[in-house]
């Protein structure tokens, strides 16, 4: 079996980052994670952050197909730029799902050929269709014949045995000769038997030279990297070698990471008085909508994260049947208080 050393991410002077044009050739993205990248998660997102792409979790082409289409495919204006991720193996169905979604102006739409979890290994989805880059090839090309939108692929640089870097390159130039210009590269194999998806996020070695050297052998595509960033120096030193960065636990249970980010654009960071004032709104439409806010709030646990009196707003906003809004402002102006904010 190939063997690779853990990555270090090389010493990069700020120089050198300066000299990239961030605005027109880089991007940020927030990563699709099932159950978490909800609609009510991505309107939360947006309010750090106007800049960074928001993907859904994933979405099967069954549950577009025979579910409750409108209800599954949700978001809000504010999300944009906002894409689809799909969770599918057949061509045909692939590109009815983009026809629906592109009708309701989705802005991009993308394969997932990255999750490990045995419970979609058996409908062919995710990871597993390293194994077929032509049948991914085939999905390219039907989605790309279903819409104007971009269509891009998420993968691992390998599964199992198949762990070298030429198994990842050969993979990306079969799917990029359909007409696939940008891949996010998961940096750790998966392993599709032995280990649960927590542990192919965590066991795997994370080998982001292999990504760099993709951007080097196909310097026309557009290649983002993602995997193990959890900080805003390392964005900027990955941005060096790749056209984009794309995190999901980090900003989840960090979204001021987000904010962070505002740093690339030349823009201000926003305050967390700012984020509540806007996300309240939200609330209280989501509530007359029904929605109960004791289960919606679980994605807005993290933004005291660091702060005095974190963990009461996480305690006061966790394990309740009904939750108010005026609940919520009430544990929001107190670590607001708490830290003189």
């Amino acid at each position: 079996m190939h063997k690779t050393a853990v990555n270090h991410l090389p010493n990069t002077t700020t120089r050198f980052y300066q000299m990239i044009d961030f605005k027109d050739n880089k991007r940020i993205s927030l990563a699709p994670m099932i159950d978490w990248t909800t609609a009510d998660f991505r309107y939360f997102a947006r309010l750090f952050n106007r800049y960074i792409h928001l993907y859904t979790d994933m979405i099967s082409t069954s549950a577009i197909l025979k579910g409750d289409t409108e209800y599954i495919l949700r978001y809000d204006n504010s999300e944009h730029p906002v894409v689809l991720q799909l969770g599918g193996s057949n061509p045909n169905d692939m590109a009815q799902c983009v026809q629906i979604a592109d009708k309701m102006g989705y802005d991009e739409f993308n394969i997932n050929v990255g999750c490990p979890s045995d419970r979609v290994q058996h409908n062919k989805i995710g990871a597993c269709l390293m194994a077929e880059p032509k049948l991914v090839a085939d999905m390219v090309r039907a989605m790309k014949d279903s819409t104007d939108k971009p269509v891009t692929v998420k993968h691992r640089i390998g599964i199992d045995t198949f762990d070298s870097y030429e198994f990842m390159r050969d993979f990306v130039g079969t799917v990029a000769d359909a007409g696939c210009t940008h891949f996010i590269a998961h940096a750790r194999i998966a392993w599709l038997n032995g280990l649960s998806p927590k542990e192919n996020r965590e066991i795997p070695p994370l080998r982001y030279d292999d990504i760099y050297r993709l951007k080097t052998e196909f310097p026309h595509l557009f290649i983002e990297i993602n995997g193990g960033v959890d900080n805003l120096d390392d964005i900027k030193t990955h941005l060096t070698h790749v056209d984009g960065v794309m995190i999901g636990r980090a900003f989840y249970h960090n979204p001021m990471l987000m904010g962070a980010c505002n740093e690339l654009w030349g823009e201000a960071i926003p305050t967390h008085r700012e984020i509540l004032e806007n996300l309240y709104p939200y609330l209280e439409k989501r509530a007359e909508q029904g929605a109960n806010l004791a289960t919606l709030t679980r994605h807005y646990l993290g933004l005291f994260q660091g702060l005095t009196g974190a963990r009461k707003w996480r305690q006061d906003l966790s394990g309740k049947r009904n939750l108010t809004v005026d609940d919520i402002k009430q544990a929001g102006e107190s670590v607001l208080s708490q830290n003189g904010l």
